[in-house]
C-alpha cells in the first residue's frame, strides 16, 4: 500500500513542488487522502482527520452529502458535457437569483478566479476606466488583475507580484488597506480612472479579518457617489455567511457578485452576476468577451441546484447550528489559551475563525502579520497529531461545516488543548 511519504516522492518527480495548489504544502510533505464521509477524511496511511479545513470553505454540508451526490449520479446517466445550454443552467441561476436578488443575470463560470477576471473586465467594459483597486491581503484568484499584495497561498509564501505578471498589468491595480476607508476615499479623490473596488466583504484569505462598523457601508456609498462598480467576492462568503451571502448579512448590495466554494460543495462551479445593464455587456450581445468550454457543465450545475435547494431548505437550523457551533469553539479554544497565558487574538464570524498569536487586534494585513507565525506552526502541527486538520498557514480561515457533530467538536477542543500546550512551550 501506498504511503503519503513514498506518493510525495512520486509526486515531486512529475508534478511542481509535488502538489497541484500551493496551500496545499507544508512540510516535510502532506498526507496524502483516501476518502473522506461528513466531516472526516481518512488518509493513505490509515489515519483519520476530523476537516476544518473543509475545501477551504466549499464543504459548507461536509463531505459527500447524500443528497448532492445522488442528484448529481442521476446527471451522470444522462450525460457529462454537452456545450449546449440546459433547462439546468436556467434552474441553477434563477434559483441564485432568488438568494442574491443582486444578481439579477447570472453567468455561470467554473472557478473563483474566473468569476473575480470576468467581473473585473466586465467593470472596465462598463466604465471605460482601467484601473482597479483591491484591499491588501485580499484574494481573488491567480491571475494577473488580482495578484498584487494578495493573501492566501500568496502570503503564506511572503509573495508580494508573482514573477511573469505583466507590470503593465499590475500597474492598473491600486492597493489599500482593509478597514481604512479614509485611504480608500482619498485614492479615490485623486483618481477618476478607477472602473472597480473588488472586496472580499469579511477576509478569509489573510487570517479571517472582520469589517469594522461602516466600513462596508461607507465603502458603498462613496462608489455610488462616484459611479464606480463594486463587486463584492463572496467566493467564500457566499452561501457560508448567510442564504444570501455577507450582502444580506450586512444589508448592503454590490453591483457585481462572484460565487463560488459553497455554490456547488466540492463541485467545480462558480458565478459572476450582478446589475442587469454591467451583466449586459457580455458577448455575444456585449463586447466584454467571456467563454469556457466547462461553463455549465451539467454534472456541477445539477451539484449546484443541489447545494442550493438543500441549503434553503435547511437555513433554519443549518446556519443556527453552524454559528453556535462555532462560538462555543472559538469559546473553549480562547479559555484555553487564557488559562495558559498564551497572548492570542481569536478573529470569528459565522462559521468561520482563526487564532492568531498576538497581543494586538487582527484588523488587517499589517497587523496580521505581526502574528506569532512559529507558535502557529506549532498549533498545526499539534493539531494534525491529535486528529483535527485546518489549512497549514496562519493566513487561511478555520471553517466548520454541518457535518461536525456535538462529539466532533468534543474531540476538537480535546486536541487545541494538546496542541496549545505544545505552542506555550
Amino acid at each position: 500500500m501506498a504511503s503519503s511519504k513514498n506518493l510525495f516522492t512520486r509526486a515531486k518527480k512529475i508534478i511542481p513542488s509535488g502538489i497541484n495548489s500551493p496551500v496545499r504544502y507544508y512540510p516535510p510533505y502532506p498526507f496524502f487522502v483516501k476518502k473522506a464521509k461528513g466531516s472526516v477524511m481518512w488518509d493513505v496511511d490509515g489515519k483519520n482527520y476530523l476537516d476544518y479545513c473543509n475545501a477551504y470553505g466549499a464543504l459548507l454540508l461536509g463531505h459527500r452529502p447524500k443528497e448532492i451526490i445522488a442528484d448529481v449520479k442521476k446527471q451522470m446517466d444522462r450525460g457529462t458535457l454537452y456545450c449546449a445550454p440546459t433547462e439546468l443552467e436556467v434552474n441553477l441561476s434563477e434559483l441564485i437569483s432568488g438568494n442574491y436578488p443582486s444578481m439579477e443575470k447570472i453567468r455561470l463560470v467554473n472557478t473563483g478566479s474566473e468569476a473575480t477576471m470576468t467581473a473585473i473586465r466586465l467593470a472596465r467594459g462598463f466604465t471605460k476606466k482601467k484601473k482597479i483597486i483591491k484591499f491588501e491581503g485580499c484574494y481573488h484568484g491567480a491571475h494577473d488583475y488580482v495578484l498584487v499584495k494578495a493573501g492566501s497561498g500568496a502570503a503564506h509564501i511572503g509573495m508580494s507580484v508573482s514573477e511573469g505578471s505583466l507590470d503593465e498589468v499590475s500597474k492598473n491595480t491600486l492597493v489599500v488597506q482593509y478597514n481604512n476607508f479614509h485611504e480608500l476615499q482619498s485614492l479615490l479623490e485623486q483618481d477618476d480612472d478607477i472602473a472597480a473596488v473588488i472586496v472580499e466583504p469579511v477576509l478569509a484569505n489573510m487570517g479571517l479579518v472582520l469589517p469594522e462598523k461602516d466600513f462596508l457601508n461607507d465603502m458603498r456609498k462613496i462608489t455610488l457617489e462616484k459611479n464606480i462598480v463594486l463587486i463584492f467576492d463572496e467566493v467564500v462568503t457566499g452561501f457560508r455567511m448567510s442564504p444570501g451571502g455577507a450582502q444580506k448579512y450586512f444589508s448592503i448590495k454590490p453591483d457585481v457578485t462572484t460565487l463560488g466554494k459553497a455554490l456547488g460543495n466540492g463541485f467545480p462551479i462558480a458565478a459572476v452576476g450582478g446589475k442587469t445593464e454591467i451583466m449586459d455587456m457580455l458577448s455575444p450581445e456585449g463586447k466584454v468577451y467571456q467563454a469556457s468550454t466547462y461553463a455549465g457543465n451539467p454534472i456541477s450545475v445539477s451539484a449546484g441546484i443541489s447545494s442550493v435547494k438543500t441549503m434553503n431548505k435547511l437555513k433554519s437550523k443549518l446556519y443556527p447550528k453552524l454559528e453556535k457551533n462555532c462560538a462555543n469553539l472559538v469559546s473553549a479554544i480562547h479559555d484555553l489559551a487564557s488559562d495558559m497565558k498564551i497572548p492570542h487574538r481569536i478573529n470569528s464570524i459565522s462559521s468561520m475563525f482563526q487564532i492568531f498569536f498576538t497581543d494586538d487586534a487582527v484588523v488587517d494585513y499589517s497587523s496580521a502579520k505581526k502574528s506569532d507565525m512559529i507558535k502557529f506552526k506549532k498549533l498545526f502541527e499539534g493539531l494534525l497529531k491529535n486528529g483535527v486538520f485546518i489549512a497549514p498557514s496562519q493566513f487561511e480561515t478555520v471553517f466548520l461545516s454541518y457535518a461536525h457533530s456535538k462529539d466532533d467538536l468534543k474531540e476538537t477542543i480535546a486536541a487545541y488543548e494538546k496542541a496549545l500546550q505544545v505552542v506555550k512551550q
